[in-house]
């Protein structure tokens, strides 16, 4: 029996499958969360089996003639009422392999997608380069079509797309749009941005930078007051800036510093990570908004590598790095820690990242138990306990009715001896000041505020823990009182 590619592909969309898989000696396999599996039950491909399956996808197409002379071409397919498909079918070991990416035929909006509320801030730009990069695979074109999705929605302008192949459809909307796919519409994306300014766009999207003639006109077309979105096969914002630059010869690669600092907006790096449920993938997002800071960086070749460093520190501008997304998404029970420590940038420094954020929902939790004695004493101190050391504090009350000198020598160690054995010395030559013991009547009326600090503590144990120090300033003829027994002895 002849294999059936339209049936394969309908499982593969059925099943919430990205990719579909062709390989003679291989049963045909899907991706189905990230995660390649065979159709159950389908027997290995044959020679035959890919090449008819080639034949009927690139019927009434323009590749043939590529696919023959290079060995690989680029095409899309479609199903009525099931999906659109980017292939890419190439020669190996003699024999035709295909790969079959799924393009759905509805846009996801950008809250669909649950992209951060910075991304639409980036389609509301009007000028300037906005780029999207990441691995294969990494939903660059899906952000793009949900950002040309959010514009078509919201602005009256013109759009021209120049892709190949051509993924998304798009139907205007308030905007007009037109796409062009490289091979049928256009030679190269080179030729078609040479001409892209006469046909009066707003804004341009290149669906990838790969030379330096379309890096040199995008940049140029941003310059003179048209938004550009486009993507590149790059990790992370400090080397999608490095690579721009690369593309010139090192003789003009300043020239184009110049140029990326002042045209570029915001660059978002993207990754798909599993769900804890296993039932899904969310993107996690490295993401940079161009400042003043980030302009004088990317000018000066030896500083871009401090990108990602003001990255780590620009959440007011919506800036965020790859591990602060991912604790994001634990935070919120998307993904699980484990899988975060496993697509981290830095799995150390997220397990630090981690710990630290557990430390501050604990310290939260505990200020929430004490919420509701915000503003008195009682709330701070009734974790710490302070009060019953409040009570060994009035202990200098005792000395005044034991007069004495065991009950003076328990008061000596509260009222720190060790600043009063140094000014003992001091107190020494006014022995004669122990016939002032019959001036204890005196302090015994100083004494009486001491009760009075004892209420007070009980009231407030903290603030008199803080007042005790200055509690000896009135206690200093005891001291000297103090000083009398020892002389006695």
């Amino acid at each position: 029996m002849a294999f059936d590619v339209d049936a394969a592909l309908r499982y593969t969309v059925g099943n919430d499958g990205s990719d579909l898989h062709l390989k003679v000696g291989s049963p045909p396999m899907v991706r189905v969360h990230g995660i390649l599996n065979p159709i159950p039950g389908a027997a290995e491909l044959q020679p035959e089996d890919t090449q008819a399956a080639l034949m009927t996808i690139m019927a009434g197409s323009h590749v043939d003639d590529e696919f023959e002379s290079d060995g690989e071409a680029d095409l899309s397919y479609s199903i009525a009422d099931v999906s659109r498909f980017r292939v890419n079918a190439f020669r190996q070991r003699g024999s035709v392999s295909i790969v079959c990416r799924v393009i759905p035929y509805q846009v996801r909006t950008i809250e669909d997608l649950g992209l951060p509320p910075v991304i639409r801030a980036l389609a509301e730009e009007r000028r300037g380069i906005i780029l999207l990069t990441g691995t294969t695979g990494s939903g660059k074109s899906t952000t793009l079509a949900a950002m040309i999705d959010h514009i078509n929605s919201t602005r009256p302008e013109h759009v021209i797309t120049l892709e190949d192949p051509i993924e998304y459809l798009h139907k205007d909307k308030r905007a007009i749009i037109n796409q062009r796919e490289v091979g049928s519409d256009t030679v190269s994306f080179g030729r078609a941005m040479r001409r892209v300014l006469r046909q009066d766009p707003d804004v341009i999207l290149i669906g990838e930078m790969r030379d330096e003639e379309t890096v040199r006109t995008a940049l140029s077309a941003a310059e003179t007051g048209h938004l550009v979105l486009s993507t590149l096969h790059t990790l992370d914002a400090t080397e999608t800036i490095n690579r721009i630059i690369d593309f010139f010869p090192p003789h003009l690669q300043q020239q184009a510093r110049v140029m990326l600092a002042s045209t570029l907006k915001g660059a978002v790096s993207q990754r798909l990570v599993p769900t804890v449920d296993g039932n899904g993938r969310v993107a996690a997002s490295e993401i940079l908004v161009v400042t003043g800071r980030v302009e004088d960086l990317i000018l000066s070749p030896t500083e871009t590598g401090k990108i990602s460093q003001v990255i780590a520190e620009g959440e007011y501008y919506g800036m965020q790095t790859f591990d602060q997304s991912l604790l994001k998404h634990v935070q919120a029970g998307a993904v699980s820690e484990e899988t975060a420590m496993d697509y981290a940038s830095s799995p150390h420094d997220f397990k630090l990242m981690l710990q630290s954020a557990g430390v501050r929902a604990s310290d939260i939790a505990n200020l929430n138990g004490g919420g509701d004695d915000d503003g008195g004493g009682a709330g701070p101190g009734a974790p710490t306990q302070p009060a019953p050391q409040a009570h060994p504090a009035p202990q200098p009350m005792p000395a005044a009715p034991a007069a004495g000198p065991a009950p003076a020598v328990r008061p000596a160690p509260v009222a720190e001896p060790v600043p009063n054995t140094q000014t003992a010395p001091v107190a020494q030559p006014a022995p004669v000041a122990q016939p002032a013991p019959a001036a204890q009547p005196a302090p015994a009326a100083q004494v009486a505020p001491a009760p009075q600090v004892s209420p007070t503590a009980a009231g407030s144990p903290a603030p008199q823990l803080h007042a005790a120090p200055a509690a000896p300033q009135p206690q200093e003829p005891a001291r000297a009182g103090s000083v009398a027994p020892p002389a006695a002895s």
